[in-house]
């Protein structure tokens, strides 16, 4: 059962982390959203000094329709030069091939995808 997508970002100055949450699945229009949310917490801040730490747990499986705004997120992490990128997720082994592969398509070699 798909579940409708939301989002949270939080930026933690004392800790030095974005703290986001990702749930469910986004539209085209939720995505759009959020890359300018993103944009716009994230450009006030020295990124390479942060640790962007995502909490996927609730996030469901890639749609092939929402790989480019994934890819574009993904994209967005390495243009802000974070220190490093986390993504956590429930243990399941398809969401954690298809973030490692998305990464990596992504060039964001700093990221680590965290089961726990």
């Amino acid at each position: 059962m798909s579940q409708t997508g939301s989002y949270s970002i939080f930026v933690n100055q004392t800790e030095k982390t974005i703290d986001m949450s990702v749930k469910g699945t986004f539209t085209p229009q939720q995505a759009k959203d959020f890359h300018n949310d993103y944009q716009s917490k994230v450009g006030s801040i020295n990124a390479n000094n942060f640790t962007l730490k995502v909490d996927c747990k609730n996030m469901n499986i890639i749609t092939q329709e929402m790989l480019p705004a994934l890819e574009t997120s993904f994209k967005m992490y390495k243009d802000s030069q974070f220190d490093k990128v986390e993504f956590i997720i429930e243990k399941s082994p398809v969401i954690k091939m298809q973030l490692s592969r998305i990464a990596r398509n992504a060039g964001l070699a700093n990221s680590e995808v965290i089961e726990v």
